[in-house]
Order: structure tokens, then C-alpha cells, then sequence
């Protein structure tokens, strides 16, 4: 048998163990527990399914005709394809590791029922501290800058419908609304959000379809793209950013209750994202061609309707959604720097988080554009966070004839 099978084996008889103990508390609070449970605590194929697809796609849905006018039809097209699957198999890689350095684990008796597992923890045990630095660079960086992004985005969204304030103004005004996911615990409790939140980018998504097919092509329509290389490189790392949720993909695994069946959920959750971003981009770079090439925002370019203002208040709640999936593995980390990871007071929890939130909101309120990041963040992170280092850690862990025997 398998090592990765044993360790499978193994984590099943461990979550069996925590299934049953939750059994016991909903005997308790039967009534109570039911409504938690519906609203509140996730742990299933279907909470991670909806989780990874609803981080997959947040602001980057209204920036991808802009990089379809960088680089043309056929090349969008075929890159948001290649990087989704290339994607879907790097978070495969990552759950395999994660298998075994947890099966490792509980080998040795380690109980993870009140610690939170993360990516540099896996590359840790596996690989060692300097993989364990790297890892915790990277990742931290990139959740970070994404956690700026959505910020930004609120402000930039807000500001098609109400342009009584400046962006900064809205930014410091979501950037108080945000800070209120200090509240949520862990990946567990998104269970509505994850699943509101897919519903919001799927509207939005077909609205951007729809509206570009009733509006039709502008008047003189061009579609030059890709006109230079850098545009197109530029475009491409915005598509990379698309697919590059693997940041908090240890986390959504280790809030399952059998996280051994995560294998194909990511591929699963970026099918159904390609039918919410091919058909909106194409659409929308189809009805307005290199107009697109100065307005980043596909919002700005649709016009004000009430099926418009919609849109933007859905992707401005969505935001507030993935901005806590970017910030609750940062969280995790300055909970176990200070000590406070195994509390279990929400509120003592939320209190030790706000030095989080702070940087991130200073730095969304300096840097009021999110078109450039998306595209620095792809080229500079994402390449490294999403496909080198999981792809380089998964042949180390199995360099040698032996390890591969026992995968």
C-alpha cells in the first residue's frame, strides 16, 4: 500500500474521530447547532468547492477584457486555459504534499484540532527551514498585496455609482468594513459567503456578457491587439493573477473534514470559473475593442443602468469576502508569531488581528490603482507562489526511487 494511502487511511480514522465529537456537541444544541451549521460552519467537498471558485474570480473579472485588448482574442483565450489547468495542477501537487506531511505528523501523534496547518508548514516538514522561509515570503507577500487590491477595488468600483467622495475617501470608508473579518474565525465559517459570493461573480459576469451583446460593437471598433510585446506580457500576468489562488489553499484543505478528497476540487472549481470568464471578457473586448486599452475597468465602459449598479454593489460585497480569504492566512500567521493561534475566544482573537489589517490599509489608500498590481503581482508572486515553488517542492519531496515507491 501506499505511503500517501496509509496517510489518507490515516486521516480518515482522525476526522471520523472529529465527526463524532461534533455529533456529541449537536446533541447538546440540536436546534441551535442546525442554523450554525447551514450559515456558519463548512466543512464539506461543496464548502471547498464553492470556496476555491469564489476566490478564484473577484476584481480580476473586470480587468480581463482589459487584458484581452493587450493581447488580442486568440491569446487571451488560450492562456486563461493554459494557466487554469497548469493551476489546477499545482494545487493538486500542493494537497498531495499536504497528505503527506500530514500523515507524517499524526504518525508522530501530533493533534491539529486547534492549530490551523499552512503552506510554510508543509514545506517546513517536508523540505526544511529554508523552504520554510521561502514559502512564508511568498506567500505572505502575495496575500498581502491581494488583500491591497481588494481594497483599492472597492473604492474604484464604488466610485461608477457614487462620486461624491474621492477614491481615497472610499478607500479609508471599506477599509473599516473590511477589518470587521477579524471576526471570522477560519476558513470553516465562509460557508455563506463562499457560497454568496460565487453567486455575486456569476452575475456579474453574465451581466458584463449580456450588456456587451445588447450594446453591441462601439461605433468605428478596432482590435489591434496584441500591438506590443510589453502589452501583451502585461495582459498575460493579469491572467496569471486570475488562476493564482493557491495562497490559501492549505487552509481551505485543512477546514475540510476529510481533506484527503480535495484531489479535484480545484479543477472542478476552475471549470466552472472559464464559463463566468471567456464568455464576459470576449464579450466585452468584442463590443469595445482598444477603447479597453485605457480603461482597465470594464465598469467604465458599460453603461449606467440599474442591471450596472447591480453589478457593482455584488462585486463590492465580494470583495469584502475575498479581502477576509486574503487576510485570514495572514491572520493565522500573526496568531502563531504572538502566540495566540490555540485561543479560543473570538473576540480576544480579533483584537491580536488588527495590526494585520492596518498595513493593508495604508498601503490601499497610498497606492489608489489596481490595474499595474494585478499585473506586478502576477509576474513578481504569482509565478513563484502558484506554479515554481509547488511544482519544485513536489519533485524534491519525491526525488529519490524510494519516495516515489511509496507515493
Amino acid at each position: 500500500m501506499s505511503n500517501q494511502k496509509q496517510g489518507e487511511e490515516a486521516m480518515v480514522s482522525t476526522f471520523n474521530d472529529t465527526e463524532h465529537e461534533e455529533k456529541e456537541e449537536v446533541s447538546k444544541d440540536e436546534s441551535g447547532f442546525r442554523l450554525k451549521s447551514i450559515l456558519w460552519h463548512g466543512g464539506s467537498v461543496y464548502d471547498a468547492w464553492f470556496s476555491c471558485a469564489s476566490n478564484q474570480v473577484a476584481q480580476v473579472l473586470l480587468t480581463l477584457p482589459y487584458s484581452f485588448s493587450q493581447m488580442g482574442m486568440l491569446s487571451g483565450i488560450i492562456l486563461q486555459i493554459f494557466y487554469g489547468f497548469l493551476g489546477s495542477w499545482t494545487a493538486y501537487l500542493i494537497s498531495v504534499l499536504y497528505v503527506e506531511y500530514r500523515s507524517r505528523k499524526e504518525k508522530e501523534n501530533v493533534n491539529f484540532k486547534n492549530h490551523v496547518i499552512q503552506w510554510f508548514e508543509v514545506l517546513d516538514g517536508l523540505l526544511g527551514p529554508t523552504w520554510k522561509a521561502v514559502g512564508l515570503a511568498f506567500n505572505c507577500t502575495f496575500l498581502l498585496f491581494g488583500s491591497v487590491i481588494q481594497l483599492i477595488a472597492c473604492a474604484s468600483n464604488i466610485y461608477y455609482i457614487d462620486d461624491k467622495f474621492d477614491k481615497r475617501t472610499w478607500t479609508y470608508i471599506f477599509g473599516a468594513c473590511c477589518a470587521t473579518t477579524v471576526f471570522i474565525p477560519s476558513f470553516h465559517n465562509y460557508r455563506i459567503w463562499s457560497f454568496l459570493g460565487l453567486g455575486m461573480t456569476t452575475y456579474t459576469a453574465w451581466y458584463m456578457t449580456i450588456a456587451s451583446l445588447v450594446h453591441g460593437q462601439v461605433d468605428g471598433v478596432t482590435h489591434s491587439g496584441p500591438a506590443k510585446a510589453v502589452l501583451y506580457f502585461t495582459g498575460a500576468t493579469n491572467i496569471l493573477y486570475t488562476f493564482g489562488g493557491h495562497a490559501v489553499t492549505v487552509e481551505i484543505m485543512h477546514a475540510m473534514w476529510k481533506p484527503q478528497r480535495f484531489k479535484y476540487i480545484y479543477l472542478l472549481a476552475t471549470l466552472y470559473v472559464f464559463t463566468l470568464t471567456l464568455p464576459s471578457a470576449a464579450a466585452t473586448y468584442w463590443a469595445f475593442g482598444d477603447q479597453l486599452l485605457t480603461h482597465s475597468n470594464a465598469f467604465s465602459l458599460l453603461p449606467r443602468t440599474g442591471w450596472r449598479d447591480a453589478a457593482v454593489i455584488l462585486m463590492l460585497i465580494h470583495q469584502f469576502i475575498t479581502f477576509g480569504f486574503a487576510c485570514t492566512p495572514l491572520y493565522f500567521v500573526w496568531e502563531k508569531v504572538i502566540g495566540m493561534h490555540d485561543t479560543k475566544s473570538i473576540l480576544l482573537r480579533a483584537l491580536c488581528r488588527l495590526p494585520v489589517v492596518i498595513p493593508i490599509w495604508f498601503f490601499a489608500i497610498i497606492f489608489p490603482f489596481f490595474g499595474p498590481i494585478n499585473s506586478a503581482v502576477g509576474a513578481l508572486l504569482v509565478t513563484f507562489t502558484v506554479y515554481i515553488i509547488p511544482a519544485l517542492a513536489h519533485m524534491l519531496t519525491y526525488r529519490s526511487a524510494s519516495a516515489r515507491q511509496l507515493q
